[in-house]
């Protein structure tokens, strides 16, 4: 089984901007899956959602979520993190992980100005610990 301190999974999961597919379940245990934007942070994914967002009221409500990030082209590969998601409203974290976010996705140039515009009460931090890591980085082999 692989692992996040594994230098290729951390490697593939922060290559690029690949977005990750988020699975939770609704109140009413309904399957969903959303995409969000992410980081590794230390021993965990991160990505940051609304406190009233469907994620962000399962992560509080029932914190096992998986994250999935895939590579959409040969060799086909992805990695897939089941976990318990711990949630913070601390706005200095949210500052930060908002910050490392948007740098990631919209540009080193960009990174602050989305980390003042999301990392805003309201807001929630979410660390996916993993609890088991699965990982195929070459599915047509």
């Amino acid at each position: 089984m692989a692992s996040l301190s594994d230098p290729h999974v951390r490697d593939f999961l922060s290559e690029g901007t690949r977005t990750g597919k988020l699975a939770f379940t609704a109140s009413d245990g309904r399957p969903l899956v959303t995409p969000v934007w992410f980081v590794v942070d230390g021993d965990a994914v991160v990505f940051n959602t609304g406190r009233t967002s469907a994620k962000g009221k399962a992560a509080v409500r029932d914190g096992r979520m998986a994250l999935l990030v895939d590579l959409e082209a040969p060799p086909y590969a992805f990695v897939q993190v089941q976990g318990i998601a711990e949630v913070s409203e601390d706005l200095d974290e949210l500052v930060r992980t908002a910050t490392l976010i948007g740098g990631r996705y919209m540009g080193a140039d960009r990174a602050e100005e989305f980390g003042k515009r999301n990392g805003v009460p309201g807001e929630l931090v979410v660390r996916i610990k993993p609890t088991k890591v699965i990982a195929d980085f070459d599915v047509t082999g």
